[in-house]
């Protein structure tokens, strides 16, 4: 794997440590037993894998370099490069203006941009639309581009799956950067739909059967179909893709369910001519933090601990997973821990953050599940973890916990 040069103020002391000794330990990462770092009356279990990606950390890579390479130029993010406020207000301390917020409205007048500016492209990509805005503007929007690979790879399936004269389907937020890129480019070669979860998905599949029209069909997908679309005729064969950051197990439900509709409608033999097989769309890293905390739900604790922004989609649906089990406090950074039994936190129904008293429970001994989400630095962990340890008066054992490992 890649060595990336990011800052080091992203870096940590004491989760570089866990993760160098767990990737010599299990290079293969087949083992997904949380880390225990057992400080007698807190007992924290780290997920075996969280934080930074191989996307984000080439994005973050490349918009440093941008800067540097780049001084006494005006220098402009199209939008948060990923969601993680903390690294976002970094660039911008730095002199980085954005161009946008993240549901694409314009926060600077782009009548104003000049061929010697700089524009990064952010690492969930964006659309042809804007790319070929920028372009009437002198601006080469592929120069500075921190596009993840994995998103290219989904549009680039994507673009076989149009040349194949497949239907695509895009398991995703129809409202997320990364969606709205790849629905750009997917639709420039073949049809395309946007599916949120298995609910519409079983929508398309009651389209398929002929048991909605196409007039109601069309009506409940308003906004999230390619033009031209015409649902009696190009659902006929399909292929399903996803916007990296979504619950692996979700698409691949979507996707199961689709398969066996058509297995219903055209039989088992002639499958391959009405669906692809697209699951080498799906992001290693997403799911590898998400297997991880199936690992995490496995260990009985008292609470859990899910750290990263709160418009971060792959680190929303972590919390998701771990509220299902443990009472789960979805923090942006340490500072949100008040108290021992006070903590700011997001509230994902209610789409706020919110005050909770009652936080760590009042024990002989406590344990807590902690992960973060793909955006979230290392170093933001670290720090959770030592405000924890703090209240337990644990912090200067943490060398002595990390040499038993």
């Amino acid at each position: 794997m890649k060595k990336f040069d990011i800052p080091d103020f992203y870096r940590s002391s004491i989760i570089t440590r866990i993760k160098e000794k767990r990737k010599t330990g299990d290079p293969r990462k087949k083992d997904f037993i949380p880390t225990l770092l057992d400080f007698g009356s807190i007992k924290i279990y780290l997920a075996r894998h969280f934080g930074f990606c191989y996307g984000v950390e080439n994005a973050i890579e490349i918009a440093y370099k941008t800067i540097e390479e780049n001084k006494g130029k005006r220098i402009f993010l199209l939008s948060e490069m990923i969601h993680n406020p903390g690294v976002n207000n970094d660039l911008v301390e730095k002199g980085v203006q954005f161009l946008m917020d993240t549901k694409g409205n314009k926060n600077y007048n782009w009548d104003n941009l000049t061929p010697e500016d700089v524009v990064i492209i952010p690492a969930f990509g964006t659309t042809l639309e804007i790319e070929n805005e920028l372009k009437t503007k002198g601006i080469n929007p592929y120069v500075y581009n921190t596009t993840c690979p994995f998103v290219e790879k989904v549009w680039n399936r994507s673009t076989q799956l149009g040349n194949q004269d497949y239907t695509i389907i895009i398991h995703g937020k129809h409202y997320h950067e990364e969606t709205k890129a790849t629905f750009s480019h997917s639709k420039e070669l073949g049809k395309s739909i946007i599916v949120k979860d298995i609910k519409e998905a079983e929508i398309i599949g009651k389209k398929i059967l002929s048991e909605i029209s196409n007039e109601e069909f069309l009506k409940y997908f308003e906004g999230k179909y390619s033009p031209g679309f015409d649902a009696d005729k190009d659902l006929e064969r399909i292929g399903v893709v996803n916007q990296t950051t979504m619950l692996a197990t979700e698409t691949e439900e979507i996707s199961e369910h689709l398969k066996n509709i058509m297995i219903q409608k055209y039989g088992a033999d002639d499958l391959k001519l009405h669906f692809a097989d697209t699951r080498d769309t799906l992001c290693y890293a997403t799911n590898d933090n998400q297997d991880a905390v199936y690992g995490l739900l496995e260990v009985p604790v008292d609470l859990a601990i899910v750290i990263g922004g709160y418009n971060s989609s792959n680190t929303s649906h972590l919390a998701e997973l771990l509220e299902r089990k443990f009472k789960t406090f979805y923090i942006s950074n340490a500072e949100k821990i008040v108290a021992k039994d006070i903590v700011y936190h997001f509230d994902m129904h209610k789409r706020e953050e919110i005050l909770s008293s009652h936080f760590i429970p009042e024990k002989d001994i406590v344990s807590i599940a902690l992960t973060s989400g793909a955006s979230c630095p290392d170093k933001i962990v670290d720090e959770v973890i030592l405000k924890i340890l703090s209240f337990f008066n644990k912090e200067n054992e943490v060398e002595r916990v990390l040499q038993r490992l």
